[in-house]
């Protein structure tokens, strides 16, 4: 039996509305009965294989899920963003779920959360963030939300494009979907300012993986503080380490051992995340050295274990997680009701929280 489609749209445009059970048996020229019993594995069913091909097809074709409930069927909403992340194993991150989560309920939404290890592409939990965003899309959320815990260039998976979605403190690497991410640069200019305002003038600087967005931006922003002072980065005062606290420790130990005498010696760090500070004040303290009165130390992330609880307390710059969360969440609003958005790409600024190190 030759396929119909009686609504005479094509297949994308049945998409878009949603598609029913109806609109496959349509498509495929059986009845709805047959697709139910097809879909459903009913083994006993006397149903043709050339049929259950052809049903299996418009499913395909048609982009057919199950239904998630006659309300979102007959609204077409169903009051439903998606979020899918990797973010529930991370420890400070969360902020983001819960500045979306504030910002939907503002909204009257709703957010449905589906873990995800985005960068384990290749080991056992490889296909997760695919089947992720498949079962969302399956409950017919109006959107999706795609969040990672550090700023990075991400490749979203094809069926994210089914219905509008915004990246939170990511991008996309393929350059289509919009994104909102931390003003890497402007907060790696305020560290440095603040720096500047305490007398210093020859900072050393503790750097991530030099390669990745949030070095590269801080790491420019504090060349920016310096040219504004009239003022150079010296190289030899910026080490490069792992982004943790033995990083951190290894690259402060290069830099000091650098200037054992005094003489040339940086009087402040600029370490690129806290973890990094953290190590930095073992080595500065092993030295007979002081916090703040020989070198002051700046952090960023405010990663809060951390920096609150370190003494002195570390001065430092916080990324903007829950307001990057809602602001995805405004995006995503925008969008699904048709309206333009401000930008394909958001920056969000990083205050700066003032404690006991400088």
């Amino acid at each position: 039996m030759a396929k119909s489609n009686p609504t005479g749209k094509p297949a994308g445009k049945l998409r878009q509305r949603g598609v029913t059970m109806t609109d496959v048996a349509n498509y495929a020229g059986v009845s709805r009965t047959a697709v139910s019993f097809v879909l459903s594995n009913r083994e006993n069913a006397s149903i043709s294989g050339e049929t259950r091909n052809r049903i299996n097809e418009a499913v395909h074709t048609l982009g057919y899920r199950p239904n998630a409930g006659a309300r979102a069927l007959a609204s077409q909403r169903s009051d439903w963003y998606g979020i899918v992340t990797e973010i529930v194993t991370a420890p400070f991150a969360v902020d983001i779920i819960k500045g979306a989560q504030d910002q939907a309920w503002l909204d009257r939404r709703f957010l449905l959360i589906a873990p995800s290890d985005q960068a384990d592409a290749v080991g056992p939990n490889q296909g997760l963030e695919d089947a992720a965003i498949e079962k969302l899309l399956e409950q017919r959320v109006e959107g999706l939300l795609y969040a990672a815990t550090y700023h990075r260039g991400v490749h979203v998976p094809k069926s994210a494009g089914e219905v509008p979605t915004v990246l939170i403190n990511c991008f996309d690497a393929d350059g289509i979907l919009p994104s909102i991410v931390p003003d890497e640069r402007a907060g790696g200019r305020l560290a440095v300012e603040r720096l500047l305002r305490a007398g210093h003038t020859r900072i050393g600087v503790i750097n991530l993986d030099p390669d990745i967005p949030a070095a590269v931006g801080r790491l420019q922003g504090c060349r920016d503080a310096l040219a504004d002072a009239g003022l150079e980065l010296d190289p030899e005062l910026v080490v490069s380490g792992h982004a943790t606290a033995d990083g951190g420790y290894e690259a402060a130990c290069e830099i000091l051992d650098r200037y054992p005498a005094g003489a040339g010696r940086p009087t402040a760090l600029f370490c690129l995340n806290d973890r990094m500070a953290m190590g930095a004040y073992d080595a500065i303290k092993e030295r007979g050295l002081t916090i703040p009165g020989d070198i002051a130390v700046i952090g960023f992330d405010n990663q809060e274990l951390i920096a609150a609880y370190l003494r002195p307390k570390l001065t430092t710059v916080a990324l903007p997680f829950e307001k990057m969360g809602a602001l995805g969440v405004q995006t995503l609003a925008a969008l699904t009701a048709g309206q333009p958005i401000a930008a394909d790409q958001q920056l969000v600024d990083c205050p700066l929280l003032e404690r006991s190190s400088v």
